[in-house]
This record gives structure tokens, sequence and C-alpha cells, in this order.
């Protein structure tokens, strides 16, 4: 798992989480900050989540255009980009390049909501998202290793496997798919259930010969969003996008 990614051409996206962080010229111009612009980014990360439950659309789906959303913000500004468009258009996306095109046909037909968009707006931003992608739509989940690591690591707890499978899904809501190798989050997921469920699997870990301290780093990223998502609230979110003279 670990040989393949290494040999791919997602490794090549891989950036630094300096890199990530970086707020394009003409959004700092509007007062949006690192910590704006991270509020803004897991805001439309939720909001693609809850959209693709209601339309039934696959995780995988989601996953994609979750990160094809923050990988146009680490070249286009939230000015010229308007998130609730680019997510649009990243979910159109994502059901192409995953095989699922049931998504604009159940989001047009869908009841209108107060942020709802033309065919054709979504049509224009996806052609916009391509560009700043430059046409590169590969993604490599940890989904795939995710399951192959339970399976060789014997681990017939449902609750663990839940929590697991859980906790990959919420990477989604932060950058960590844009700077990590989508097996090391895998293993970062699975050694926090494994510590929350108090199930020992060290040996196994260490069958991996996987540096443990880089797994770890990882885990105590998502232990430190799960700590700083109880602070954020409405009102934090209205302010960031009200720089951008946005309505979340």
């Amino acid at each position: 798992m670990a040989a393949n990614f290494w040999t791919s051409s997602h490794y090549k996206q891989l950036m630094e989480q300096e890199e990530v962080d970086v707020v394009h010229p003409l959004d700092k111009e509007r007062g949006i900050s690192v910590e704006d612009f991270k509020l803004i980014k897991f805001h439309m990360s939720n909001h693609m989540i809850k959209l693709a439950q209601h339309i039934k659309v696959r995780q995988r789906v989601v996953a994609t255009a979750v990160t094809y959303m923050r990988r146009v913000y680490t070249r286009k500004s939230m000015v010229e980009f308007e998130p609730r468009l680019v997510a649009l258009a990243c979910m159109y996306l994502a059901s192409k390049a995953e095989e699922s095109i049931r998504f604009i046909p159940t989001y047009i037909f869908a009841d209108p909501d107060e942020y709802k968009y033309e065919l054709k707006d979504i049509l224009g931003m996806e052609m916009k998202v391509l560009e700043a992608l430059n046409y590169y739509l590969v993604v490599f989940h940890p989904y795939r290793s995710l399951s192959e690591f339970l399976q060789d690591a014997a681990i017939n707890d449902v609750n663990m496997n839940q929590i697991t499978w859980g906790i990959v899904n919420d990477t989604y809501k932060m950058d960590l798919i844009l700077v990590h190798p989508p097996y090391r989050i895998a293993l970062a997921c699975i050694y926090i259930a494994s510590v929350h469920t108090e199930k020992d699997i060290t040996a196994w870990f260490e069958d991996l010969h996987e540096d443990m301290n880089l797994v770890k780093n990882i885990a105590m990223e998502i232990l430190d969003f799960y700590e700083n998502y109880r602070s954020i609230t409405e009102e934090k979110v209205n302010s960031a996008f009200s720089k951008l003279a946005l309505k979340p």
C-alpha cells in the first residue's frame, strides 16, 4: 500500500501544511485570516457532506469532491471562486470522476433552497475548477488502505471498526488529504480508535515497519481538530463569511 502510493501521481500533489495555509492575496485584502480560511473550508466540507446525505451520494464521491475543493483553494481565492458554487461544481465533477453521475439532475430537481444555482452556473464553475486543478482529478483516499489494514490486523471489534471509519470520514473536514499519504492517515485513525477502545495492536503496528512518530503526529492533528471543533460557533462562521460579503 505504501509502495503503491509513493510511485503514484498523487504523491507529487502533496504539499506542506504551511503551503496549504497560505491565504490568497485577494482574500487577505478582505481581512480573511488563516483561521477564517480554515473555518470556511470546514463549513463548506460539512455543507457538502450534508448535501450528499440528502441526495444519497456515496461517501467516496463526497471525499473526492472535498479534496477537489481544498486543492482549488491552494491556488485560487474565495473572492473569485465563490465557496458554495465551488462546492457544487466539485460535487458534480467528483460524481463524474467516481462514475456516479446522479448529482446534477438530483440537485437541480430537488426542492429549491435559498442558495440554489442554475445548471449553467454549476457547469461554468466546473470548467474553472478543472482549470484550477490543472485537469488533474486523481485522488488516493485512505478507504482502501483502511479496509486492507483492518483485515490484516484481524480486528473483529465492530465498535472499533465503526469508530475508525467515522474518524477517516472526519479527516475530510481538515486538510490532511493534501498533506499526508492516505495510507498513513488510515493508520492514524486506526491508532486513535485502538487507544479509544483500549485494544492493544502494538505488535501489529511494529510489524508494519512504519514510522510511528509520523503516524502519531497525524493522530495528534486529528485529536487537536476534535478539541478545536467544540469552539466553532455559528457566530465565527458568519464572521468569516461576512468578510467575503457572503452569507454562509
